[in-house]
């Protein structure tokens, strides 16, 4: 069931540099809330990097050195002010609250 899936999104963020949050079933749940946002953020992250692969920047033709690391880092705190709003961490929270 996990087999290709995993192993996919695994190598995709391991190419993105990010870091998979692991998910402890026995926290408690504060701290399984925090763990969901973070996959959650994760996601979205993912999402966004793929959205804005090719867009070209509609404010100015110049490309700016550090151009590319602030737009990463944008989209990364985007992505966490996000978490916990798409419902990606609510069903995984419910599932592993069901699990305990």
């Amino acid at each position: 069931m996990y087999g290709s899936n995993t192993v996919g999104l695994n190598a995709s963020l391991m190419a993105q540099n990010q870091n998979i949050p692991t998910i402890n079933e026995k926290s408690e749940d504060e701290q399984i809330r925090e763990q969901t946002d973070a996959f959650e953020s994760v996601i979205l992250k993912m999402l966004m990097d793929n959205a804005m692969k090719n867009q070209e920047d509609m404010f100015s033709s110049q490309k700016d050195p550090g151009d590319k690391i602030y737009k990463s880092m944008y989209r990364e705190e985007l992505a966490k002010a996000s978490a916990g709003g798409f419902g990606f961490s609510q069903m995984l929270f419910d599932y592993l609250s069901e699990k305990r």
